[in-house]
């Protein structure tokens, strides 16, 4: 309750000896204009602002969660409701009593995975008080600033691995990590940091995208837009504005092309896409790719 919680991107640290944040030193993010600063969850708790609002998608298990008003970054985290279990996609910094309360009636959290370093937040607190395992990509390992009792367990993964009681901190090595039977699937595709994932709901054709494929304004209304109107980005660092390079971008593709989905979820409020949008995902990248002045990369080779 008391560990240091950095302001500015909501990442939780072992220590209270911490002077500045790693994450946001990185050139991928930023320190805000009034320099480095802390919270603690037990500030923001104690503050009495802070409520973490549920949305439920009509006809489906997803349901999101954001902090009103915004804590740090401001992303949504995401309940994927399944017959085997709950798997939440990616975390936010402010948890409370309520909202522990609230997610046991909707069946509790059996796993956590996170998609980048920029949603670590306070993702043990998370584990810990849901007793389950929360996945970061092993490739990132440099960015984790907060360790579970014990650290880490790092294991290599073709299908589900079996935890071991209590562990609340997973490390996990390879391509794809298979959750809940095989209902979910978490997919590397790289791009924004080394391990940067993908979350993909196959009984529901949803693919949720975190940052490593950002949907912007065009993409959320698409309806009768002119040719050339892209509905994702692609970033090596949101904030200051650097692009992915072609070959990147490549790969991402790569990683989604062999999933069958039909809406995209962002890691923000209202961006999402509602159909058609793997034809859409393929489209923006090539235009991308086409706009920094690679007509000839291999992308534009790509169709469905």
């Amino acid at each position: 309750m008391d560990l240091p919680i950095c302001g500015t991107c909501g990442a939780q640290y072992n220590t209270s000896s911490v002077k500045s944040c790693k994450i946001c030193d990185d050139p991928r993010q930023y320190v805000p204009l009034q320099g480095q600063w802390w919270t603690t969850l037990r500030s923001l708790q104690e503050s009495g602002k802070y409520q973490n609002v549920f949305h439920e998608y009509e006809k489906s298990g997803l349901v999101s969660i954001v902090t009103v008003p915004t804590v740090a970054i401001g992303q949504r985290a995401f309940l994927c409701r399944t017959p085997s279990g709950n798997v939440l996609w990616d975390c936010i910094s402010y948890i409370d009593n309520e909202t522990v309360r609230h997610i046991h009636e909707l069946g509790g959290i059996q796993a956590i995975a996170i998609s980048h370093p920029h949603f670590y937040s306070t993702a043990i607190h998370w584990a810990e008080a849901f007793n389950c395992p929360v996945y970061y990509s092993a490739e990132d390992e440099q960015w984790v600033q907060r360790f579970s009792e014990g650290g880490p367990l790092r294991v290599a993964v073709g299908s589900e691995p079996q935890c071991h009681p209590g562990t609340h901190q997973i490390l996990w090595e390879g391509e794809q990590l298979s959750l809940l039977n095989g209902r979910i699937k978490i997919l590397k595709a790289g791009g924004h940091f080394p391990g940067s994932a993908v979350l993909f709901w196959e009984d529901e054709r949803r693919l949720l995208v975190a940052d490593t494929i950002m949907v912007v304004p065009s993409g959320v209304y698409h309806v009768d837009r002119q040719p050339g109107t892209i509905s994702y980005t692609f970033m090596w660092s949101y904030p200051n504005l650097i692009p992915l390079f072609p070959d990147a971008i490549h790969r991402i593709w790569k990683t989604v092309a062999p999933l069958d989905f039909e809406h995209v979820h962002g890691a923000f409020n209202d961006r999402e896409t509602i159909g058609n949008s793997k034809k859409r995902v393929l489209e923006s990248a090539q235009i991308y790719v086409k706009a920094m002045g690679y007509a000839d990369h291999p992308i534009h080779g790509e169709a469905i």
